[in-house]
């Protein structure tokens, strides 16, 4: 921890895959391993000048300018280089899409500061809006295949028994056995576990130990081993001496909390103070930059809608008017961020009727009009909803919002039920294209659709939203089973 003698806490979260022990080759690392990094920045950087001089073939005359224009592009390369999320993207051993997304855009972007401000600075040639955007577009796609390419390279490699990490695991625990049996669940990770440390052998530990805390830095040295993994709880004097011997030896450090494998979702570390504390809950829209930019999209595109929705309005509640009395909008009060009711509003497609607030619509509901009816089918009594998002109770993407009934009977029903509240409620959501709308008549219904909810709070992107928007206009296009 960071002002304490502990120079290197790093917490790791691996949960568990079972498998047998296999016999451990514990010869040194091939070279492939050690210049890994660099052959992935070197290719990087033959895509930052190839892509530059083909656009310069494509939008400039096929005039490759002069040598200024080069030395700038590579001279912006060099903090790229710098860049210390290339380092998590090509070491981890394992990776997710997102973080390639993330670091292609952070890459590209700060490679594009460089360079605009070194032309403007140098008062060079400007080359136009169209080659740069054509430019690092070209680029940036490169950049991510090579990155998940290469991603796919090293897992092969690593399978094949190179690039791999020689491992010595303290404490022979539960959570030892867990993190053994993670590392070990798939070679492409690129671990190989040398054996176990702790105070004492015990008879019912079956994986290999290697002796005690003493017998531990002699080992690493003389098998060269690259991680150590400390999982014994409690003995923070056993704990700087295992730190102190990564140190010596230039290993890297690993503290695994004893969590339970019974809480199985992504981890975030935290720190108050010196002190590091861990969110069971991953909420991508706690940070200000996602919920900007969710909240900037949908300002934008239902003001968008909002300017032509008299079009779609006028024919519709003329169509309401003629075909039952009452009014053109039904508004109701729903569940919205953090419990809070908000009044939701939708086209009325139901006769009015003293049920409204407490009994849901189902197929053959005899509330419903004729034109309510297929208002429903093809969703287009949702619209009214792009009110509410340009008003902030909603937003295009995220967990339907309930009835206020719905929602004091279903959390007491449901686990995690109110965790859905933990973002704004959606138009769409992440439930509804995946066949979890309508009725919830059977409990197992509800369940579902909070799972998914929770789900998408958990793994929330700007690309998923987009993904959810388009199946949702597909399934409108082709009509809903439970859309009623």
């Amino acid at each position: 921890m960071r002002g304490t003698n502990f120079k290197v806490l790093r917490i790791v979260t691996l949960f568990v895959k079972t498998n047998n022990f296999d016999s451990v080759n514990a010869t040194r690392r091939p070279l492939f391993g050690k210049y890994v990094r660099t052959v992935l920045l070197t290719v990087d950087w033959i895509f930052f000048n190839f892509f530059f001089g083909l656009t310069l073939y494509l939008f400039n005359d096929g005039i490759f300018t002069t040598p200024w224009a080069w030395l700038m592009v590579n001279a912006s390369f060099i903090p790229v280089l710098a860049f210390e999320s290339r380092r998590s993207v090509s070491e981890s051993r394992a990776i997710e899409l997102d973080h390639v997304l993330r670091y292609t855009l952070n890459t590209i972007g700060i490679h594009a500061l460089f360079l605009l401000s070194l032309t403007t600075l140098f008062d060079t040639h400007n080359l136009g809006a169209q080659f740069y955007v054509s430019y690092y577009v070209m680029l940036g796609v490169a950049v991510a295949l090579w990155t998940l390419l290469s991603r796919h390279v090293i897992k092969k490699y690593r399978r094949r028994g190179m690039n791999f990490a020689k491992v010595v695991i303290v404490g022979t625990n539960t959570t030892a056995r867990r993190l053994y049996e993670a590392m070990h669940s798939d070679p492409g990770y690129g671990y190989k576990v040398l054996g176990f440390f702790d105070h004492e052998w015990r008879q019912d530990f079956e994986l290999p130990y290697c002796g005690s805390i003493d017998d531990l830095e002699a080992y690493v040295s003389d098998h060269d081993v690259d991680q150590v993994f400390f999982t014994i709880p409690g003995h923070d004097d056993v704990l700087s001496r295992v730190i102190k011997i990564a140190d010596d030896n230039v290993m890297e450090f690993f503290y695994v909390p004893q969590i339970s494998r019974y809480i199985s979702r992504d981890f975030q570390m935290e720190n108050i103070g010196a002190v590091p504390v861990l969110s069971i809950r991953r909420n991508p829209l706690k940070k200000a930059v996602n919920r900007a930019l969710k909240r900037s999209f949908d300002i934008a595109v239902s003001s968008f809608f909002l300017l032509f929705y008299p079009l779609i309005y006028i024919p519709i509640a003329l169509a309401i008017k003629l075909t039952s009395p009452g009014p053109i909008y039904f508004k109701q009060q729903r569940s919205g961020y953090k419990g809070k009711p908000f009044g939701c509003y939708k086209f009325r497609t139901m006769h009015v009727n003293v049920d409204s607030d407490r009994a849901q619509a189902t197929k053959d509901d005899p509330r419903k009009t004729k034109l309510g009816d297929l208002l429903r089918r093809t969703s287009l009594d949702e619209l009214p909803q792009f009110i509410n998002v340009f008003k902030g109770d909603m937003s295009i993407v995220g967990p339907r919002p309930h009835m206020l009934r719905h929602t004091e009977e279903y959390s007491k029903l449901v686990d995690q039920y109110m965790v859905r509240h933990l973002v704004k409620p959606g138009i769409t959501g992440w439930a509804q294209v995946n066949g979890y709308r309508g009725p919830t008549d059977e409990l197992w219904k509800m369940e579902k659709r909070v799972e998914y909810d929770v789900w998408y709070i958990e793994h929330w992107t700007f690309l998923l939203d987009l993904k959810i928007m388009a199946r949702t206009v597909l399934n409108a296009i082709h009509g809903e089973e439970n859309a009623f």
